[in-house]
């Protein structure tokens, strides 16, 4: 029995979970960084939160580049830092959520700082934060 739940925790860390309630919530995280993509129909606000071991510098600009099948790059100079945490808040977020459901990696950077995440599995609960941002799940 102890050899399967060692065998499983690595397992779950890196996995893609979609959560409705309160407000709509993707998370991810793997060695060296968590993702949290955010969706309140109260604000009609999506937030993505990327919090690195390694911190964000300020910078000017931020990008995420998606590597697979429908590679992308995006960048705007709308995020925020503090410390170990960089967010992006806008209205829409239909490039994110297409390079996360779409492709095979993600790479989030700036001029001086940069964190990678597998998007193994994560089409299923990216099309399930879709639906929810759409129609509130109960």
């Amino acid at each position: 029995m102890r050899f399967f739940i060692v065998f499983l925790l690595p397992t779950l860390a890196h996995a893609w979970t979609f959560t409705p309630s309160p407000i709509c919530t993707l998370d991810h995280i793997e060695p060296g960084v968590e993702v949290k993509l955010t969706y309140d129909h109260a604000t009609k606000t999506y937030a993505i939160t990327l919090t690195s071991d390694q911190g964000w510098p300020q910078a000017p600009a931020f990008s995420m580049a998606f590597t697979g099948p429908r590679p992308n790059t995006i960048s705007t100079p709308r995020h925020q830092t503090q410390g170990n945490t960089l967010t992006v808040t806008d209205s829409g977020f239909g490039n994110v959520l297409d390079g996360l459901q779409h492709n095979e990696t993600a790479t989030a950077f700036t001029a001086t700082a940069a964190v990678t995440v597998s998007l193994k599995d994560a089409a299923e609960p990216v099309q399930r934060f879709r639906d929810c941002t759409q129609t509130p799940i109960a």
